[in-house]
């Protein structure tokens, strides 16, 4: 019989499973839902309020976290402006709102040196988020019989790629575990989380394209499902190598299971601006949602 010391460690398969924080993320994802649902399906300014509202609390992270102090007079004027940018974009347009991130931007400049280009960045990109995020909702146009509302069915694509992202990583990742996906950036990011995330993520998005644009092509919908997975875990990477520059390990604790704001929504920043993007150079500006579904 071999001594105890000789003995290799034992596999464990639950020693990689903590589920502690399962019923907090559960509860607080299906507010979040109900409320990105509901400011979604009215779009127009309760849309702009909500993605007002959320930005202006991600840069409120975003400041915080920049210069390692609390809030003070020039990050309460950039969160006004972004604040700004997202209430006029009803009424005004994505021009109107680019000026005000411009103007945010030129403000942001007034920093000290060592936060300047942080604060420029941040607001910057939240501005850029808000813009895109608004585009692709575009008019509401649900309550108009038989006409089809673009914005509002990309908005659902949208959110259901990325939430089966974060789901699929999260559930494989601890329920498998395995090899570090970036143990410098992220150490509890797994492979098996991120293609599981991926996996989820793609399909849950075919079948809504399948659903919501069955005239489009299935292999163009699996195309951009499978863009917007990968852009959402790195927008998540992206903003967890941010964190370790900065040596935070959540960005707020706003959000029961979550953290701060910046954490639930860092995955879905990039794949906004993507989407966006293919919408509006397929179709122009105004028909961004429609552009990226119609093909």
């Amino acid at each position: 019989m071999s001594a105890p010391e000789d003995q290799g460690p034992q596999f464990n398969p639950l020693a990689r499973r903590s589920w502690t924080d399962l019923g907090p993320r559960v509860a607080s994802a299906l507010v979040l839902l109900v409320m990105a649902g509901v400011g979604l399906y009215f779009g127009s300014y309760v849309f702009a309020a909500l993605v007002a509202a959320v930005f202006a609390g991600c840069y409120r992270e975003w400041e915080r976290m920049v210069t390692l102090k609390p809030l003070g007079t020039l990050g309460g004027a950039l969160i006004g402006l972004l604040v700004i940018a997202a209430l006029i974009y009803p009424a005004l347009g994505p021009l109107a709102s680019l000026a005000a991130v411009a103007i945010a931007g030129v403000v942001a400049a007034f920093g000290s040196a060592g936060t300047r280009l942080w604060r420029i960045g941040g607001v910057v990109f939240y501005g850029i988020v808000i813009i895109a995020l608004l585009t692709i909702r575009g008019e509401a146009t649900w309550n108009q019989p038989g006409v089809f509302d673009a914005g509002l069915w990309a908005g659902l694509l949208l959110g259901c790629v990325i939430w089966a992202t974060d789901t699929g990583a999260y559930f494989t990742g601890r329920q498998v575990g395995g090899e570090k996906l970036a143990p410098d950036i992220s150490p509890s990011k797994t492979w098996s989380g991120a293609i599981g995330g991926f996996a989820l993520g793609t399909l849950v998005g075919l079948v809504v394209w399948l659903l919501v644009a069955p005239q489009s092509p299935w292999w163009i919908g699996l195309a951009l499902c499978a863009a917007l997975s990968i852009l959402g875990q790195v927008g998540d990477l992206a903003e967890s190598a941010i964190k370790r520059r900065f040596r935070i390990k959540d960005s707020g604790d706003i959000i029961p299971g979550h953290g701060g704001l910046m954490d639930r929504l860092d995955s879905l920043t990039l794949s906004a601006i993507f989407l966006c993007a293919v919408g509006v150079l397929h179709s122009g500006l105004g028909a961004a949602a429609s552009g990226f579904l119609i093909w």
